[in-house]
């Protein structure tokens, strides 16, 4: 009776880790479907930006998160899990409405990374509390998002007052 109790308890241990666990890993995978994103976005600014501004950020974006992204994905598989291989489809739908904006690319970069940004540094907050691999990677992370996005509100003021 005591084995059976003590197999009983066990797995419900082991049960309620796995499940703690899962919030962290949707954390991971949406930050390195995220990553590659913001690697693709960063490029296609280097291609279509007008201002040097915009393409100086695309590039820090391409280089700064694909640094991030090798980190997520090590931070991943370390909690035992396949990380994704490529953004998911409303980023990819994102891209592909950039990748078609003309003349006002620049701006519309800049306002999506503002709003792209601040949404990211709410959920690495959030996620920075964890005492696991995915709370790590999240705390290292915040002050590159600030600075990205203080770096985007600033693209954001000089293309919407040049306009």
């Amino acid at each position: 009776m005591k084995s059976m109790s003590l197999a009983i308890l066990t797995i419900c241990l082991a049960s309620a880790a796995s499940a703690a666990e899962k919030p962290s890993q949707a954390f991971l995978k949406k930050a390195i479907e995220g990553n590659f994103a913001e690697i693709q976005i960063g490029q296609l600014a280097r291609q279509k930006g007008q201002n040097d501004g915009v393409k100086k950020f695309g590039q820090m974006l391409s280089d700064d998160h694909a640094a991030a992204n090798q980190k997520a994905i090590d931070a991943a598989k370390s909690m035992g899990m396949t990380p994704p291989d490529g953004p998911n489809a409303k980023q990819r739908a994102d891209y592909e409405k950039m990748s078609k904006s003309g003349a006002q690319f620049d701006r519309d970069f800049a306002m999506h990374m503002v709003a792209d940004h601040q949404k990211d540094i709410a959920e690495h907050k959030k996620e920075a509390k964890q005492a696991d691999a995915a709370g790590e990677y999240a705390k290292g992370q915040l002050d590159t998002l600030q600075k990205r996005l203080e770096t985007a509100k600033s693209l954001r003021s000089s293309k919407t007052s040049s306009r």
